[in-house]
């Protein structure tokens, strides 16, 4: 019997034509058959694992202390105790997630109206936001404020940001969303400088400007990914940052930037690809606005520093050769301790949700350890972890076409509106003890 082995085992091609001369008409239709069914089942394989189509769904795991708020929290947002269910077909890959998030955003993204400020800031930088009126009342009746920051080099008109807004408007919140310094298309710089993967001075900006121009309004601070670092280490840098704020929530952010860094550079879940991508597009960003960063007297970039920013294949490049020197860091590891949120975050007060996607393939496990700690030992903190999601994808849908709306969106607002009705609740009850207080201490005359 001849064997492909035995074949193949003849490396002369002319033997090899020879050998299939021999082999009886009978023997080709099954092996070619075979060597289809073969290829079938390898590309199937691949599938299977590509997609993580044996994945099972699961809720949240959610990590918190017991306490009244967290009882309330659990009871009140069901989506953290339920199954996520991400479409069957593609929804269980964290890749195929992050890169509809990448490329599209979201589905079907509708069109805000709103208003852009611009407010000059002490260095000669102009920060811009946009503010979005909600459209419809608040459940608890009250003004609040939804303060937004987006993730790296994005701005109010990403599509994923968008979405967002348009569902938080209907839900009764005014949004303010920043947009990152440098980001914005067609807006050139006022100085020298540009965002920064810690700087909290364009966002501490916004938040007063919103404090000033409502008086009556309380504040929720969302941050996605790069922007949950900053919206962290705002809140933690100054104690009267926390003022007027009722909760925050950090979405898909590595709490560590030199430990994220560093898994960056790994090959794991092809996370270096991941690191060329976004190098690239920093470095398109950045190069864009060139003639700024170089043509300012007062500038701390270079020639030799734009030269090594066009040979950079990596985020941590980019930050030795440009970013750090925004701010004068004299090293690129001052430079990650400075700007990141994990030496300020456990001096946040207020309630604090950090969310994560365990199959997020820029995030690596490790960096989980830090939200994970923090909620075992602070009562105020609740760090969400989903099985599936990806990078700010979390998409919903039944089999291949996700729906518009996503699972992160109806979460953050159903957390959100939980802390605004706790929060009434217990204005209402110390109102209420206030009264009977005074009632108690008010001298009594007698007839």
């Amino acid at each position: 019997m001849i064997t492909v082995t035995s074949i193949f085992s003849n490396y002369n091609y002319i033997t090899i034509i020879l050998y299939l001369q021999k082999i009886n008409s009978n023997y080709l239709p099954a092996m070619f058959d075979g060597v289809k069914l073969a290829a079938v089942a390898t590309v199937l394989y691949v599938l299977v694992r590509c997609l993580n189509l044996k994945s099972t769904t699961e809720p949240p795991e959610v990590v918190c202390q017991d306490t009244p708020l967290s009882r309330f929290l659990l009871k009140s947002c069901p989506m953290l105790s339920a199954e996520y269910i991400p479409p069957l077909l593609w929804g269980k890959s964290g890749h195929f997630q992050t890169a509809l998030y990448g490329k599209m955003g979201r589905i079907n993204t509708p069109t805000l109206s709103g208003v852009r400020k611009f407010l000059p800031m002490h260095d000669g930088a102009t920060a811009t936001f946009d503010i979005f009126e909600a459209l419809a009342a608040h459940s608890t009746g009250d003004d609040i404020t939804m303060v937004i920051c987006p993730g790296i080099g994005n701005h109010s008109e990403q599509n994923y940001i968008r979405t967002f807004v348009d569902y938080s408007q209907r839900q009764g919140y005014r949004c303010a969303v920043l947009n990152h310094l440098g980001a914005l298309p067609n807006l050139e710089l006022t100085s020298p400088r540009m965002f920064t993967c810690g700087c909290t001075w364009e966002f501490e900006a916004m938040v007063s400007f919103v404090k000033q121009a409502f008086p009556q309004t309380q504040l929720i601070i969302v941050g996605f990914s790069l922007g949950g670092n900053i919206v962290c280490k705002f809140l933690g840098e100054n104690r009267s940052n926390q003022e007027r704020v009722l909760c925050c929530v950090s979405v898909c952010q590595g709490y560590s930037a030199l430990r994220a860094q560093e898994t960056f550079l790994q090959w794991d879940q092809c996370r270096r690809l991941y690191n060329f991508l976004l190098a690239d597009k920093m470095k398109k960003l950045i190069l864009s606005h060139r003639d700024t960063l170089l043509g300012m007297s007062c500038s701390s970039i270079t020639e030799a520093d734009v030269s090594r920013l066009c040979a950079a294949t990596s985020l941590m490049q980019i930050d030795d050769s440009i970013m750090r020197k925004f701010h004068g860091y004299n090293s690129l590891g001052e430079y990650y301790e400075k700007e990141s949120c994990v030496h300020f975050i456990h001096k946040v007060t207020v309630p604090l949700l950090l969310l994560n996607s365990s199959d997020d393939p820029l995030i690596h496990q490790s960096l989980l350890d830090v939200p994970r700690t923090l909620a075992e030992k602070k009562p105020n903190v609740m760090f969400t972890l989903t099985q599936h999601g990806g990078h700010l994808g979390f998409f919903e849908g039944a089999m291949l076409f996700p729906q518009p709306l996503t699972w992160m969106d109806k979460a953050i607002v159903e957390y959100t509106d939980a802390i605004c009705h706790w929060e009434k609740k217990n204005d209402t009850h110390r109102v209420q003890q206030l009264a009977s207080t005074f009632l108690e201490s008010k001298p009594t005359h007698e007839c």
